[in-house]
């Protein structure tokens, strides 16, 4: 598992990570196209709530309940890609703000690469430039142990942390 954060230089939190899951890009698709299931793995995501009448595809909307520490907000975001078994992006569009995308690659011996990228724009209440700088690295360790939930959610004991 990899990660990299942004600078204080273009004042967002620039975030990737990605790891290694024993398991075709099928089935690690139909673990993560219900968005709101996201919840079960997700130690960052309390509840999802789909906002509108699509269920997911392009143009799906959605509240997600985060908290993050004592930090706790509702991030709304709708679904810009959508490539079955390759990608699905969203956008933020809440107090944070900026996209985010979930890339599915197949590896050998039938296992699948899952990267997570995200760039994101604190409000100047959440310390705007300073926020995303200060905020990226406790992220990354967030997501970081996500993707590993979601890697013993596929393949096969199901603990969250």
């Amino acid at each position: 598992m990899r990660a990299e954060t942004g600078s204080l230089t273009d004042g967002m939190a620039r975030i990737r990570t990605h790891i290694d899951i024993d398991a075709p890009t099928p089935v690690v698709w139909r673990a993560i196209e219900h968005v709101e299931s996201h919840v079960e793995w997700m130690n960052d995501a309390v509840a999802i709530r789909l906002t509108g009448r699509k269920r997911h595809g392009v143009g799906t909307t959605f509240e997600c309940d985060t908290k993050v520490g004592p930090l706790r907000l509702t991030d709304r975001m709708a679904i810009t890609e959508w490539r079955p078994r390759r990608a699905m992006g969203v956008r933020h569009v809440g107090l944070v703000v900026g996209q985010g995308r979930f890339t599915l690659r197949r590896r050998r011996g039938g296992r699948t690469r899952f990267r997570w990228d995200e760039r994101l724009t604190f409000p100047w209440f959440l310390g705007g430039p300073v926020g995303a700088v200060l905020a990226a690295p406790i992220l990354k360790r967030i997501w970081r142990r996500n993707l590993a939930n979601l890697k013993r959610l596929i393949e096969g004991d199901g603990i969250r942390d």
